[in-house]
């Protein structure tokens, strides 16, 4: 088992950034591809960013690219989503997943899930 603890989600006006943070343990391994999934109020989870476990590999989803950007530190079982110049249609629940398939973290169908950190972007 591997369990996943977001934290850094919060208030911050548009235009703003936030980072979050993904902290993994249990049945750890950095051959993990690590990623956010985002649901926003009213609508279906959403995938945003995967990481490879190596970290030379990045996905992204459109409407984040260039914005978002996903790292992993193997060393400390972490994962981060720096998010710059946020906009309101960010407001959601993010969740930090972990596959060991990439695709199966973009199409939701992750081994594991975190809680959700809450991001709420004001305009």
């Amino acid at each position: 088992q591997v369990q996943l603890v977001e934290s850094g989600g919060g208030l911050v006006q548009a235009g703003g950034s936030l980072r979050l943070s993904c902290a993994a343990s249990g049945r750890t391994s950095s051959m993990y591809y690590m990623g956010w999934l985002r649901r926003a109020p009213g609508k279906e989870r959403e995938f945003v960013a995967a990481i490879s476990w190596s970290g030379s590999s990045t996905y992204y989803q459109g409407s984040v690219k260039g914005r978002f950007t996903i790292s992993r530190d193997n060393a400390n079982n972490m994962v981060y989503l720096q998010m710059n110049s946020l906009k309101p249609e960010d407001t959601a629940v993010y969740y930090c997943a972990a596959d060991l398939s990439w695709s199966r973290i973009r199409d939701g169908y992750t081994a594991y899930w975190g809680q959700g950190t809450q991001v709420t972007v004001s305009s």
